[in-house]
């Protein structure tokens, strides 16, 4: 039987949707400006190389920053629908069908409601939403937009760099601590200084958000899981 939810029943269990996809992950919603703590859960299920899919409503514009952490993601695939209008949310046994869009404001101020299905419970129904959900995808789209225009349109923050960094004198081996900034041999798996770590080493969370790219220094949300911004990402190709 389908489990009735309010707003913070819908934020609550589709943080527990996510956090328990092991094998596929499909977020339907016309609408997109991810919370932090999803876009961790997210990142964090990309990297077991799970089927992630993302679909949005085609003439709606996502926000550069969200645009980036999801092309940043390898297993994910972003597609668009024409006249999307349904939000559900969806892994290998349980399906959310709410009113609720993957909208930061929406969870904090809306009033919301939906039904959670199991498949265990209610085999029938997940299968009917999971086929609907296929049929929404195949429908959909690659969306429409160039790497290029992603890193003018995206809010940088600011393009200020340590004092002590020439960029044009950057030489190919040199990397920045990811903390402090401070000139550091460039290691992706090593993006913080020695002094850094230790401070790091305390609570050892790959996530915590840092202050440079690893690779050009300028200021940016950094993790020691994903060192460099955008732009060094696609230039390193990785």
């Amino acid at each position: 039987m389908a489990e009735f939810l309010t707003t913070t029943g819908i934020s609550y269990n589709l943080e527990e949707l996510i956090k328990n996809s092991d094998e596929k992950l499909f977020l339907v919603s016309p609408y997109l400006q991810i919370a932090g703590s999803l876009k961790h859960l997210i990142a964090e299920r990309d990297l077991r190389k799970i089927d992630i899919r993302v679909v949005y409503r085609k003439d709606n514009k996502i926000n550069a920053e969200d645009m980036s952490f999801l092309q940043e993601l390898t297993s994910v695939k972003i597609s668009a629908c024409e006249n999307l209008h349904a939000k559900c949310y969806l892994n290998e046994n349980t399906a959310i069908i709410a009113s609720m869009n993957l909208y930061l404001y929406s969870q904090q101020n809306n009033r919301e409601m939906g039904i959670k299905v199991e498949k265990e419970k209610d085999p029938d129904l997940y299968n009917d939403i999971f086929k609907e959900v296929m049929v929404i995808l195949q429908t959909s789209q690659q969306p429409e937009f160039s790497v290029k225009k992603l890193e003018k349109d995206a809010p940088t923050a600011s393009k200020k760099v340590p004092k002590k960094i020439n960029k044009k004198q950057q030489k190919k081996d040199m990397g920045f601590c990811i903390r402090c900034g401070n000139d550091l041999k460039f290691n992706p798996e090593k993006p913080l200084c020695h002094k850094c770590f230790k401070s790091w080493e305390k609570y050892n969370n790959p996530k915590y958000t840092e202050k440079f790219c690893h690779a050009c220094g300028t200021e940016y949300s950094s993790t020691v899981a994903k060192p460099v911004c955008y732009a060094c990402y696609k230039k390193l190709g990785k």
